[in-house]
Formats: C-alpha cells, structure tokens, sequence
C-alpha cells in the first residue's frame, strides 16, 4: 500500500514539475531552508533562556510569547516545503535513513515539547530569572536544542546520500 501511494505522489503533475523543472526545486529548497532557520533559530531563543545563556532579562514566558508566532508559521511553511520536495522523489526519500532520523527527531522534538508545556512549565509565570528557572525546565531546554541541531544535521545529510544509498 505504501508503495503505491509513494509512487502516485510522486508522479503526480506537481512532483514531476519539481523534479524536471531547472529552478522550482532549488527555489523550494531555498525556502525550506529558511523556513528551518527561522524554526531552530526562534526556538534556540527559547531553548537557551531556559538554560539561562540568553535573554537573561526577560521570563520564559516573555520569550516564549515572542517565539513561538514565528516558531509555528516558520515550521508549517517547511511542513509545505519538505513535502513538496518529497514528492518529487518519493520512493527514494522514503528509504533514505537521514530523512528517517530527521522525521523521527522531529517526533522527538515534538514529545519533548508536550512534556514540558503540560508538566514543566508550570510555574513559569514565577521564572523572572535564569536562577528561578527550574532544573526540570532547564533539561527541556537542552534536550530541544540536542534534538534541532540533530535534525538540522540530517536534514543536511539527506541531499548528499540520496543518490548514494541502495
């Protein structure tokens, strides 16, 4: 079943417009790229105020309120950008072991996400300083950025080995 649907999609008008027209792919890519930027760099924000590196003069929530409109807006245009680029080669983005990973760290970035705006952050309203921010957030934040800078690294792997792997 999976099989056909990648390969349906990925003869789909669009797909094959991406993947034998001269510019659309690399214009996506590009914004892909920047999309990505936007969503690590807006949640770095966040992610190194927890940890008490960054931005030590505002809360949590303050920086929290200011990233995430970015942080959303950003990760749903490289939602739309990374499946365009999908499309245009479906069968062998599937098998590629970095696109994979990359999906499954986003998995992971979006659990870590969960479990720190339902059980860590309560009390954040009180985190006016690096040294009220509690241990429990402070490995949220350090775990999000382990896990986007790994995702980042993937996503850069993907390009140069799908064309190198069975």
């Amino acid at each position: 079943m999976l099989p056909q649907f990648l390969q349906a999609l990925q003869d789909s008008a669009v797909a094959t417009a991406i993947r034998e027209g001269e510019s659309l792919f690399p214009w996506i890519e590009s914004v892909h790229v920047l999309a990505v930027t936007l969503v690590i760099g807006s949640i770095a924000i966040v992610d190194l105020r927890l940890l008490g590196l960054a931005s030590r003069d505002r809360s949590v929530l303050q920086m929290t309120a200011l990233a995430l409109p970015v942080t959303w807006s950003a990760f749903g245009i490289a939602v739309i950008t990374g499946t365009l680029m999908f499309s245009s080669n479906a069968l062998s983005y599937a098998r590629n072991p970095f696109l994979q990973a990359k999906l499954l760290l986003i998995i992971g970035a979006g659990l870590n996400m969960a479990i720190y705006h339902l059980y860590s952050a309560r009390g954040a309203s009180a985190w006016l300083t690096p040294v009220l921010t509690p241990t429990r957030a402070r490995i949220a934040g350090a775990i999000s950025l382990a896990l986007w800078i790994a995702i980042a690294a993937c996503g850069r792997w993907i390009g140069f080995t799908l064309h190198t792997l069975p």
